[in-house]
């Protein structure tokens, strides 16, 4: 019974297996059978280029090659002669300096040369037995008077000085371009070059190019068929899981004319569409947003009331108090200059405090709806936190505050120069309003540092005393909350400062919070390290 067990088993995988190859055989066999197959398309055009371009190379290499390697000649004949002609026109032709310019330009372009006086003796030869080339230049110059005229003889290029043509050596049998003529002095020379090389190196290299472009196109065939089948298969991938997503809400549909692979895609696509459209009544995603909308203007509304309530009684105080003061210089309560200016100096910094409000509120609105631009840049940080505690130095001696700063002296970091220094305020100004001493620090301490904070760098400030009441501790972001109102009153705050600092840290993506700790209370707010 083991046996059959196991048997059962394999029986089983061998089916599973059977049913996935064949609907993957089936959606291959689809693409084997469509005429305009995408990787027929790619290998046919790939393959022709090939080919193509293997018979351009082959007709320009039959039609052109002997014609410029007869050009080339033609210009490493004429520097020969410049050569030649300069070092008789010198006299320095039996020189060693020019032996070694003619074995130079004679072994570079393949020349042979000689070079005659009147009397027709051998002035110059590039060979040891200059004869066959004497009897050539000879036999060019009678030919030229009409003696013995070389009907073979192909004439390229004719002046008063020289002759550049192609003739036969009938002695060697083998065809040279040649050129020949007079040089300044009147000695007679003679410069030719073999183009039977030129023939053989033309079938050479047709014969090669021909072996060539058969293992090119059948590699190139080998190439672009691989390619393209990767290239298709994750087309038909697709496809097969675009049948399985007939349960989602696609409104688009496939309008492409295309005859590949692609079209198998598009045609699952709308079959999709088609059957979403049977279902989209069905969806209650519309309902759950009416009523997520409906519960955010609740509490925009609610939160809009509360607004007005807290800008109502931040402003009550100011004016109740610049209304008594001016009512009292008005019914003249105040008989001295020195009563009146009291007067005048309460309703100019009642004013003051509700110009600051109002700024404060502007500032914090233009952050909440993103209309203030946060302008990130490179600078300095460690060197603005130093500056900045300098200009506390008097005020800090003043309430006997201890400062201790762990802040290098220079550290670069990527922000708003402005919000950062805005937010280091809002910080500071805090902790000097509730430092306090407790039995941790018998002074009153403040300590601003640069530390690690969950992997980030983290500015944090932190003022000895009491700690924040757990309740407050979530609230304290929020516009006009204060945890102490009679001593925020004091010192003229208006609860805003925390709410500044959540706007500007969420405008630059960076993490702000505040810890209580035993001995005391610590703000913090990351920074991106430049």
């Amino acid at each position: 019974s083991g046996g059959y067990q196991i048997y059962r088993v394999f029986r089983g995988i061998k089916k599973y297996v059977h049913t996935i190859w064949g609907d993957y055989g089936k959606h291959r066999s689809e693409v084997f059978r469509m005429k305009y197959s995408m990787k027929r398309q790619l290998t046919l055009i790939c393959t022709m280029l090939v080919v193509g371009t293997t018979l351009f190379c082959f007709l320009l290499n039959t039609l052109f090659l002997a014609d410029y390697y007869t050009n080339k000649k033609k210009m490493a004949l004429k520097e020969a002669y410049t050569v030649v002609n300069r070092a008789s026109n010198e006299g320095s032709i039996q020189s060693a300096v020019f032996d070694t310019q003619m074995r130079s330009i004679c072994g570079k372009y393949n020349l042979d040369m000689v070079v005659m006086d009147e009397q027709t003796s051998t002035v110059k030869a590039s060979d040891h037995d200059p004869r066959n080339l004497a009897e050539q230049l000879l036999a060019n110059l009678f030919s030229q008077n009409g003696v013995g005229h070389d009907k073979s003889v192909k004439i390229l290029e004719k002046d008063t000085r020289y002759t550049i043509q192609i003739g036969l050596d009938h002695s060697l049998q083998e065809e040279y371009i040649e050129m020949w003529g007079l040089l300044d002095n009147g000695n007679l020379f003679l410069v030719r070059s073999s183009l039977e090389g030129i023939k053989d190196s033309a079938s050479i290299a047709n014969t090669f190019l021909a072996y060539a472009a058969l293992g090119s196109i059948l590699i190139s065939a080998l190439i672009v068929n691989y390619l393209s089948k990767k290239m298709t298969t994750p087309i038909m991938e697709l496809a097969q899981v675009s049948s399985k997503m007939k349960e989602l809400d696609f409104n688009a549909k496939y309008t492409g004319d295309s005859k590949t692979e692609i079209a198998i895609l598009g045609k699952n696509i709308n079959e999709l569409s088609e059957t979403l459209e049977h279902t989209i009544s069905e969806l209650k995603t519309a309902n759950n947003e009416l009523q997520l909308d409906l519960e955010r203007k609740t509490k925009q509304e609610e939160k809009r009331k509360e607004f007005l309530s807290n800008v109502s009684h931040e402003l009550k105080t100011p004016i109740a108090l610049i209304q008594g003061y001016a009512e009292g210089l008005k019914e003249g309560l105040a008989e001295d200059q020195e009563s009146r200016d009291a007067y005048l100096d309460v309703i100019m910094d009642e004013a003051g405090k509700m110009d600051r409000l109002v700024k404060t509120l502007m500032t914090l609105d233009q952050l909440e709806t993103g209309n203030e631009t946060v302008s990130m840049e490179r600078f300095d940080l460690g060197r603005m936190i130093h500056e900045y505690l300098k200009s506390l130095e008097l005020m800090l001696t003043q309430q006997n505050v201890v400062l201790q700063c762990n802040v290098p002296d220079s550290y670069y970091v990527w922000g708003d120069p402005f919000r950062i220094q805005e937010v280091l305020t809002n910080y500071l100004s805090n902790a000097m309003h509730y430092v306090e001493t407790n039995s941790f620090y018998d002074k009153k301490t403040i300590r601003v540092s640069i530390d690690a904070i969950n992997g980030k760098r983290a500015v944090s400030v932190f003022n000895s005393g009491k700690k924040i009441p757990e309740e407050s501790i979530n609230r304290i972001w929020d516009k006009f909350y204060k945890v102490d109102k009679a001593r925020t009153r004091e010192y003229g705050g208006s609860g805003i400062g925390l709410s500044i600092v959540k706007a500007i840290m969420e405008s630059m993506h960076q993490e702000y919070g505040v810890l209580n700790l035993a001995e005391g209370v610590e703000f913090f707010f990351t920074v991106e390290s430049a």
